[in-house]
């Protein structure tokens, strides 16, 4: 009961899946209204709080999805059918026309329809770019006071510098807007700083291009366009273009962050300004912490991700990113020998060829007819069976 009570909990500050030891993000865990609630948390406090609003009952944060909801006459034999297609969140935006193009815009595995892919992605990328973890500090595993200290300091910060939600406009919309702006910060001075993309017009002269600042490629004025205020009016992004510089994902919810010129998803804003945890996936605020294999380690969090044995100073091996521990990795991992059928132990010469290993030894790497040591020699396989010479390939094949 003890060592199964250990490996509970061992999991759970993992945040893996207890019988696959997938990320939670793979499961449909989170529900709606605890999503809802994780994003609300996010906006507290910032400039963003006309998207949350505080239930009555217990006063948290909770986001205030926008839901669209389409309904197109379908004509049918005898009656015209209505077909309805809602959408699990749409851009904020009055004129329902500009989000349907937003969304028209998107892959079509990537709208968020209601009970398709899309939607499914969607959660997904809800759950990997804005983990609670990297907000909440009751969310993450027996931070010290100090360590609580240094994260809330963290997060305020990044709201107030580098959180920020896109906002769907057609481009000429976002230009006069830019101006009229200009014109308030620079009184009667002109609109000279206004925006890089705009010329001076006379008004014979037909509107100045747009072009998309991550692919580069021109944008139609009647399109709908993204752009994101602390980037600058300057900058105007397609839709399928609104995308983290570092996994290339959609901006779930067109949820950003900004920082030296280039847009971030949440996780990957945080792992550009603190190390994050290889093991729990929480951010370090220990200034105390292991690197190891290209990774960053709470002391206490480098174990083996079978058995959760503490590794320090312990042979290990990493099994597809995991450090896994000499025993857990000679029962569960280790390849078979083909002449002696044990384990081979990682730390003795193997041979390898395809998907079958041997161990380096006389007594194993051995022609399969006549039980000539093939070390250092030519061979010749088949199916997992070596042989020296052609001869003895026929004589153990007839």
């Amino acid at each position: 009961m003890k060592r199964l009570t250990q490996t509970l909990m061992g999991l759970l500050w993992r945040k893996i899946c207890r019988n696959c030891k997938c990320g939670q993000e793979e499961h449909d865990i989170l529900t709606s209204n605890e999503e809802d609630r994780k994003v609300g948390k996010l906006f507290e406090d910032t400039k963003y709080t006309t998207l949350i609003a505080k239930l009555k009952n217990d006063g948290i944060p909770m986001y205030k999805r926008n839901v669209m909801i389409l309904t197109n006459p379908v004509p049918a034999k005898k009656n015209i059918s209505i077909n309805t297609v809602t959408y699990e969140w749409a851009p904020p935006v009055q004129n329902q026309t500009l989000a349907r193009q937003y969304m028209q815009m998107l892959p079509k595995e990537k709208q968020p329809v209601a009970g398709s892919e899309g939607a499914q992605y969607r959660k997904k990328q809800l759950a990997k770019q804005l983990p609670a973890h990297d907000q909440d500090p009751s969310k993450c595993h027996e931070l010290s006071p100090s360590e609580v200290k240094q994260m809330e300091q963290f997060v305020k910060k990044y709201k107030n510098e580098a959180l920020g939600v896109g906002d769907v406009k057609l481009p000429g919309e976002v230009e006069t807007s830019a101006a009229g702006k200009s014109k308030v910060k620079n009184g009667d001075r002109g609109t000279s700083a206004a925006v890089g993309a705009m010329e001076d017009k006379s008004p014979d002269q037909k509107p100045s291009q747009y072009s998309c600042y991550c692919c580069k490629q021109n944008m139609k004025e009647g399109d709908p366009a993204v752009y994101a205020e602390r980037a600058g009016y300057d900058k105007l992004w397609h839709p399928a273009c609104f995308v983290c510089c570092t996994c290339s994902e959609l901006l779930v919810d067109m949820i950003y962050f900004w920082k030296n010129g280039n847009l971030y998803c949440g996780r990957h804003y945080c792992d550009s300004e603190k190390p994050r945890c290889a093991g729990c996936d929480e951010l370090i605020f220990s200034n105390e912490y292991t690197q190891a294999e290209g990774q960053n380690w709470h002391l206490k969090h480098f174990c083996c991700f079978d058995c959760d044995c503490v590794l320090a100073g312990e042979i290990y091996v990493m099994v597809k990113d995991n450090p896994v521990c000499k025993p857990c990795y000679m029962k569960n991992h280790a390849a078979t020998c083909q002449g002696c059928h044990n384990a081979i132990d990682p730390e003795v010469q193997r041979v390898a060829y395809n998907n079958f290993n041997w161990h380096a030894t006389q007594e194993c790497f051995l022609c399969s007819c006549c039980s000539k040591c093939l070390i250092g020699q030519k061979f010749m396989p088949v199916e997992g069976m070596v042989f020296c010479s052609v001869e003895c390939k026929k004589k153990m094949m007839s």
